[in-house]
């Protein structure tokens, strides 16, 4: 079979060969003879068989199988600078504010707007993935993306910086799309593990953004941080075009009804939340972890720039290091979730959510305990976010893009929640309250694994197999007839 796209033949799902040989098995019977031949030639080893590209790319493009590491590794590193995009001005917010004439007061909401247009992204952008062809929308977002960066960084004005802002939250949520692409290009078994080698490059991303931003705009200024990443985020744009598989629309050939619209794919989401109960509870999970994530991360600069430890801005964005160590776990929870123990992982690491707390209490007394308490939070934190995106995928094959940034809404909600709560709760009763919002956040999250585990007590946690719909039912049913 030709190579088309870098993908050689053997990397392929292994149910290509069979619609290969019942595709020839066809050209057979009209007298080609082609088949037959390139069915021996395969069978004994002498070679692949032969196949014109558009028939390739019809067949295996965007479907299930096994994929490489060096593609999983692609796409780890793009979710992971895509998201850092959101992130980097957090610590260049003062030099920003004063280089455009923000005031102090104000200068929040150059963050404040790039979330907003990541949570309006997440609603209009992130079901697109459901109705064209995800290779293109990806290409397509990073390209964009690359422009929005481009434009903060030449920014002349504040009115122009803040717009530019919106742009880079709406369109860093292709990262969204990333992670549901690879999760539908991985075989059912190996889907947790991409999941959470992708989701590592997330959470690297997010945790490095700061660390990166802060170093590059010592060295050379704060636009030189997002003209830099411009060109990154282009390259990848480039290389993306050139290595993910052509798309083939088999969402509609495989239930044999046309993808729905635009509109109703937005009417849609809330009806998922609505229908599927695993998605629910693991929504919930998402809003509570994340709300105890963004507890330590949006404050814990407070306690740390203020006597007695009074560390600068490049030492408190070191501790990003930390929670990248620990974010590396994603990898082997996604692993074990495949093998049937989701349940177990997502209860084990919300306990380890919740002590985790105790370590971060004695901030003020111990980088040491800041630094294991920061280790063990992140990796409870993307343990059961892995989990979460592994279990609901497989819920609707056909509305991935649809359930993950469902999912990633209650993501923000969290985020956005924790954030204010801890700031807010410093400023009134100091650290030690912090650190008890943060550890309420883990508890809570624990009770609902516990009242949700007691009513589905020895039931296997494998991922669910997708479910059948009665047009795909009677399309193989006829496929079957046929044959």
């Amino acid at each position: 079979m030709a190579v088309e796209q870098g993908i050689p033949e053997q990397d392929l799902p292994e149910r290509c060969i069979p619609e290969r040989i019942e595709a020839g098995t066809g050209r057979a019977e009209a007298g080609t003879g082609e088949a037959e031949a390139g069915a021996r030639t395969h069978e004994a080893g002498t070679g692949p068989a032969r196949a014109d590209p558009a028939t390739h790319q019809a067949r295996v493009a965007g479907r299930p199988g096994s994929l490489s590491r060096v593609h999983t590794l692609l796409f780890a590193v793009a979710a992971g600078v895509a998201v850092a995009g959101v992130y980097l001005a957090q610590p260049l917010l003062v030099t920003m504010g004063h280089d455009l004439g923000l005031a102090p007061g104000t200068v929040g909401v150059v963050v404040a707007l790039t979330q907003v247009g990541y949570g309006l992204g997440l609603f209009l952008l992130v079901p697109l993935g459901d109705l064209v062809d995800r290779r293109r929308l990806i290409v397509t977002q990073f390209g964009l993306l690359a422009v929005a960066l481009a434009a903060v960084g030449l920014a002349g004005h504040a009115a122009l910086l803040l717009v530019a802002m919106i742009g880079v939250g709406l369109l860093a949520v292709v990262t969204q799309a990333v992670v549901a692409y690879a999760a539908a290009l991985a075989a059912p078994a190996e889907r947790g593990g991409v999941v959470g080698a992708v989701t590592s490059g997330v959470v690297i991303g997010i945790l490095l953004a700061r660390t990166v931003s802060g170093t590059v705009a010592d060295l050379a200024g704060w636009r030189a941080v997002y003209l830099g990443a411009a060109a990154l985020v282009l390259a990848l744009a480039g290389t993306l075009y050139r290595v993910l598989p052509r798309a083939h629309d088999h969402r509609a050939s495989a239930t044999g009804v046309a993808p729905p619209s635009y509109r109703r794919l937005l009417v849609s989401t809330p009806t998922l939340f609505l229908e599927e109960r695993l998605f629910r509870v693991r929504a919930l999970f998402a809003l509570l972890i994340f709300a105890s994530f963004s507890t330590l991360w949006s404050s814990i600069a407070l306690p740390l720039s203020e006597p007695p430890l009074s560390l600068s801005h490049s030492a408190i964005g070191a501790f990003g290091l930390a929670g990248a160590a620990g974010a590396l776990g994603a990898i082997p929870a996604g692993r074990l979730s495949d093998r049937g123990h989701a349940n177990r992982v997502t209860g084990i690491a919300l306990l380890l959510l919740t002590l985790s707390w105790l370590p971060l209490a004695f901030t003020r007394q111990s980088l040491w305990a800041l630094m294991v308490g920061t280790i063990v939070l992140d990796l409870a934190v993307q343990a059961v976010h892995v989990t979460n995106q592994t279990l609901i995928h497989p819920l609707r094959p056909d509305a991935g893009s649809r359930l993950i940034g469902g999912y990633m809404i209650f993501y923000s909600i969290g985020s956005a929640g924790g954030a204010i709560a801890s700031t807010t709760l410093y400023a009134a009763a100091g650290w030690p309250a912090v650190c008890l919002l943060g550890a309420a956040f883990g508890a809570l999250a624990l009770v609902v694994w516990a009242v949700d585990s007691r009513g589905k007590r020895g039931e296997d946690d494998t991922p669910p197999e997708p479910a059948v719909t009665p047009s795909t039912s009677t399309s193989a049913t006829s496929s079957r007839n046929s044959a």
